[in-house]
């Protein structure tokens, strides 16, 4: 009644008069009705900001642009040392397994000569050949013969590859070029290579053109024969999907065809690796004045059996490289197939 009567009274005069609340629940209302707009004075609780609307304001603050990253100096090459590290017990127990048989024949090779269970003469002890086999690569003998061993091999393997293997493709992938060429390829291959070396020498001469066909002529054939066998061991079911997204005989060739093909005829091209070295140290031996062909069969005419060993073990040596390094070529060009697990 009393803040009635004070409102009524007020107005009567023209002043105005504020009343006084009676209790907190008024004093809020009242307050906000009045001053709308007013700024939160210093002794009203200030509820704390979301992280939200925080955090770009403190981004703004502390980082201008984008965030730095911290270099990594000499920390990189940790993991990989690491990595090495971790699988170095593993290679030297894989590498000692695989050459256990070598050291063994070595050892063999060593003792049976110095024990009398065969006559040293003939085969002398494995040090006495490497001491040779040293001796014949200080004075250049065995550089200068392996040498053009090397370059008569290389030059009639890739010779070999370059005429094999597109006409591998073609007998494999048409079957008309297949029935024509099919009975001849069948007398050729089944006709040796040292067999033709005396024909060889009498067309060609004793010089370098009658070593490196009969190269070519060896290598020829399981590089041929493993890319037809190859072709047509394609699957017909990426044959049929190929031909279903109505690509082009070109396409065809690149995308499945050769890809297919490539194991198999890798396995063709690395026995042709070996038929090159084979081939050509029995094409030196009968008509050469260097080689390691020549090498052989001049120190079996001197007697110098040591030497004659150290000539042996280095084709063998070259037959053991050139065949990783085809290795590694064809894992590098099958990188798409899957490993089988054992």
């Amino acid at each position: 009644m009393s803040s009635v009567t004070g409102t009524a009274t007020g107005t009567a005069t023209g002043k105005t008069t504020t009343p006084g609340p009676t209790n907190a629940t008024e004093r809020v209302p009242a307050a906000s009705a009045a001053t709308p707009a007013s700024p939160v004075s210093p002794a009203s609780p200030v509820s704390p900001a979301p992280p939200e609307a925080s955090a770009p304001a403190s981004d703004a603050l502390t980082h201008r642009g984008p965030t730095p990253v911290a270099p990594v100096g000499p920390v990189a090459p940790v993991a990989p040392v690491r990595r090495a590290l971790r699988r170095l017990p593993h290679l030297l127990a894989k590498g000692a397994t695989k050459s256990a048989a070598i050291v063994a024949l070595a050892l063999l090779w060593e003792t049976a000569p110095r024990l009398g269970l065969v006559d040293r003469t003939f085969l002398p002890p494995f040090s006495e050949v490497a001491r040779a086999w040293w001796g014949l690569a200080t004075d250049g003998q065995l550089t200068d013969n392996a040498r053009a061993s090397l370059v008569r091999s290389f030059s009639g393997f890739g010779l070999a590859v370059v005429v094999a293997v597109p006409l591998g493709l073609l007998i494999g992938w048409y079957r008309p070029v297949a029935d024509l060429l099919g009975p001849l390829l069948e007398v050729f291959r089944n006709t040796a290579a040292l067999a033709l070396l005396p024909v060889f020498v009498l067309l060609l001469g004793i010089g370098e053109t009658s070593k490196i066909s009969i190269v070519v002529y060896a290598c020829t054939w399981p590089i041929l024969l493993n890319t037809i066998s190859a072709v047509r061991s394609v699957d017909p079911t990426l044959l049929k999907l190929a031909k279903s997204m109505n690509l082009s005989a070109p396409r065809l060739f690149q995308k499945v065809i050769l890809p297919s093909s490539v194991p198999v005829i890798f396995t063709g091209i690395r026995l042709a690796g070996a038929a090159s070295i084979l081939v050509l140290v029995a094409a030196e031996m009968i008509g050469a004045k260097a080689g390691l062909g020549y090498l052989i069969n001049a120190s079996q005419f001197n007697f110098a059996i040591p030497q004659m060993y150290a000539g042996i073990i280095t084709i063998s040596a070259i037959g053991v490289i050139f065949n990783q390094v085809l290795v590694a070529v064809e894992r590098r060009l099958s990188s798409w197939r899957v490993p089988a697990r054992g």
